[in-house]
């Protein structure tokens, strides 16, 4: 389908070229185009599918293309090709990384594995295929709190690698699992004092938090869940206005579904809301896109080995979810 200027209204005549081209290279080449929800508006516009870690996972798992092109960062795309050992999966950058999972190494995991035997590891799906080898289940943000909740009360829990969303589960759930000292470069910025400000501001809007936010935004918030509990949320709830603790990316989202309300993104400082952009997930382009599908690379390569070790923490998510 040709792209239109009333479709994309503010796009430059450039970009419309883009994306008409790789329209026309995802039909021919018969690929996917899977998009997070923090990546720029024009690539969440053209992609087949956009959703949070979970979503694109199990999207990831149920295609029938015969490539996947993964608008997102490198443990996203790792995890759609852990998935579909047999698919070539792509990646317009494959320097797009994240600071959770730089946070844990493989063989740091392996020591504390070793000190704490007992314990399972629980690894938030925010990691690298390594450490999911060495995990015994993954999880996402919109799926942690069902799982840790289905596991034996008495089951000891090492939770990797996000701090504060494992202080999260643990609040919510009495659990005492052993955290990991990981976080977000993104969330973990945000600060309560400057989002108590920003809500002031604005007595009638609700405060959404994603809980990659530390305690203290977390505790303040009315809504606490993943980027698509937000969206549903929004959705659902009778407010007009919303003070939104997360990565900008998802107003783009909200705007679509709630046009009529009101969003203010909370962020570290006074001065721009720039600052709550993912530079992971905004390595991405239109340009990159393209490229990816005339080149067919950036490619995933797993070996097998860790494909297989890697998928059984996987599909144990997917059946709990």
């Amino acid at each position: 389908m040709e792209i239109k200027d009333s479709d994309t209204v503010g796009y430059r005549q450039e970009n419309l070229s883009l994306i008409n081209e790789i329209r026309r290279l995802k039909k021919e080449k018969h690929v996917v185009l899977l998009a997070h929800y923090y990546q720029v508006p024009e690539i969440q516009d053209i992609a087949d599918f956009i959703g949070d870690s979970l979503a694109l996972a199990q999207q990831a798992r149920d295609t029938t293309a015969d490539i996947i092109l993964f608008a997102g960062v490198h443990f996203m795309a790792e995890t759609a090709k852990i998935l579909n050992p047999n698919k070539k999966v792509l990646i317009p950058d494959l320097t797009a990384g994240c600071s959770l999972a730089d946070a844990c190494k493989a063989e740091d995991l392996k020591a504390m594995k070793a000190e704490y035997p007992d314990h399972m590891v629980l690894s938030y799906v925010n990691c690298s295929a390594e450490v999911k080898c060495l995990s015994d289940l993954i999880c996402t943000s919109g799926n942690a709190l069902k799982l840790v909740n289905a596991l034996p009360a008495d089951q000891k829990i090492l939770f990797v690698p996000d701090r504060n969303l494992g202080g999260y589960i643990n609040r919510m759930t009495g659990r005492n699992m052993r955290l990991w000292p990981g976080c977000c470069e993104v969330h973990n910025l945000l600060e309560a004092e400057k989002v108590l400000k920003l809500k002031q501001a604005h007595p009638e809007a609700k405060l959404i938090a994603h809980p990659e936010c530390n305690q203290a935004v977390l505790e303040i918030a009315d809504f606490v869940g993943s980027t698509a509990a937000m969206l549903k949320f929004i959705k659902e709830d009778a407010s007009s206005a919303y003070v939104v603790a997360t990565e900008t990316g998802i107003l783009h989202a909200m705007l679509k579904i709630c046009p009529e309300k009101k969003f203010y993104i909370a962020s570290p400082s006074d001065m721009t809301c720039c600052e709550n952009d993912c530079p992971h997930m905004k390595k991405n382009t239109l340009e990159k896109i393209y490229r990816c599908l005339v080149d067919e690379s950036p490619e995933i390569i797993l070996s097998d080995e860790v494909i297989e070790r890697a998928a059984k923490p996987i599909e144990a998510m997917l059946r709990m979810s």
